[in-house]
């Protein structure tokens, strides 16, 4: 597949306006007169989330795309930046908008807090859960060294159906869908952020910085930190930030129904001290199956060049699948990484028996996250019933890699 490159455009006269501090007329205020452009560039657009600067003479004001046939799109506007749904546009096309003034009443991504936890759900049915502080232990066979808040869990698809598993019996220090490092070196010391039970390290959530929801996406942004506890007084090594944006597109479209949502996860060091990563073959982001799919013949796995399970651990790909039967029906989630991820495409730990995997760039070898050189990871994940379709993964993964170009242009003087 050939790509298209990615940018947003303002042209220069709104660059220049916002240099000049130039006083804009009364229909540059109301936004009424701006035109929003989108190239679908080389890929055939369905259901696509299209996201673009918004000029910041236009801040402060909600507004709607209005499509020249009498139909008007949601767009949500948050931190100078718009974000709508394309619900269609054929490779090598484009179409034109009209920026107006005023909301709409379409859509619906919520957020549920409770004391421990912040649950979002699209048009009242709940997507996932992150647990902003230790979720209680759900068997009493688990020990307290366990308990573990700065994950998402449970993670559900369009019919309701878990796909992620949690404090699994064996594997407690499992969680939905959880970042750690596992092989690591830290001022001279080996601190295991992976697995908790060696009591050489473990990840703490430390604050929920902010919350947002609306017609489009719901969110948050938290933080974590890496605790290493193999000295005798515990020290961050690194601190973490999640962003997490889940999205009300995918459902019925082209009879696929599916969710949509993104993480992206930034960990700088709490020091000057780098945490080194030697060569391993797992640790990063994760998923944690459904405990339906524990054993060797109950989960699938699938990857963007075609391996399963029994030839795919250690494999890279831009995308990862897995699933089985949940509740008598097919279900599962795909992992989508970002081409700027480290060692892109990344290569997988897919585990022989339990239902589990991650994107691994340690097994590429040893490399180190530095003071004032951030280490940035972003996936999109889907999740569906039924059967994975290849060239569906592979048109959402063009989606997030390769967006369609955006043009805002002001309107005439």
């Amino acid at each position: 597949m050939s790509t298209v490159k990615v940018r947003a455009v303002v042209p220069f006269v709104l660059f220049l306006c916002g240099i000049l501090g130039a006083t804009p007329a009364l229909g540059q205020e109301s936004g009424s007169s701006y035109e929003v452009t989108v190239a679908a560039g080389d890929v055939d657009r369905r259901g696509t989330l299209v996201s673009f600067p918004l000029p910041s003479n236009l801040a402060g004001a909600s507004y709607h795309l209005e499509t020249g046939e009498g139909s008007s799109i949601p767009l949500q506007i948050g931190d100078n930046r718009a974000w709508f749904v394309l619900d269609r546009l054929d490779a090598g096309t484009q179409r034109t908008y009209r920026l107006e003034r005023g909301g709409t009443d379409a859509g619906d991504v919520r957020l549920d807090r409770r004391s421990r936890s912040i649950g979002v759900s699209v048009d009242d049915n709940p997507v996932l859960r992150y647990w902003t502080d230790e979720r209680p232990r759900p068997r009493p066979d688990v020990d307290s060294i366990y308990l573990r808040g700065g994950y998402l869990h449970p993670v559900r698809t369009p019919s309701g159906r878990v796909v992620t598993g949690d404090y699994a019996e064996g594997h407690s220090h499992h969680h939905g869908i959880w970042a750690a490092w596992t092989n690591t070196e830290f001022r001279g010391r080996t601190p295991d952020f992976w697995n908790v039970h060696d009591s050489t390290g473990t990840v703490v959530p430390m604050a929920l910085d902010s919350t947002w929801s609306g017609p489009v996406q719901a969110g948050l942004q938290a933080r974590h930190r890496y605790v290493d506890k193999s000295t005798a007084e515990p020290v961050t090594a690194l601190y973490e930030q999640w962003t997490l944006r889940v999205y009300d597109v995918g459902t019925e479209r082209e009879n696929v129904s599916y969710r949509l949502f993104d993480l992206r996860v930034e960990q700088t060091t709490a020091s000057e001290s780098p945490l080194v990563l030697p060569l391993y073959h797992y640790g990063g982001v994760a998923v944690r199956g459904s405990d339906h799919w524990y054993g060797p013949n109950n989960m699938d796995f699938l990857s963007s060049a075609g391996k399963d399970r029994a030839n795919g651990n250690e494999t890279r790909a831009r995308w990862a699948y897995i699933g089985g039967e949940v509740e008598g029906q097919r279900a599962g989630l795909a992992m989508l990484s970002h081409p700027t991820n480290v060692r892109s495409p990344q290569p997988v730990r897919i585990h022989p028996e339990m239902p589990y995997f991650c994107y691994a760039p340690s097994q590429l070898g040893r490399w180190s996250i530095r003071s004032g050189e951030p280490h940035v990871a972003r996936y999109r994940f889907v999740t569906f019933d039924g059967s994975p379709d290849p060239e569906v993964l592979d048109r959402l993964w063009a989606d997030y890699a390769y967006p369609p170009t955006v043009t805002v242009t002001a309107p005439s003087q």
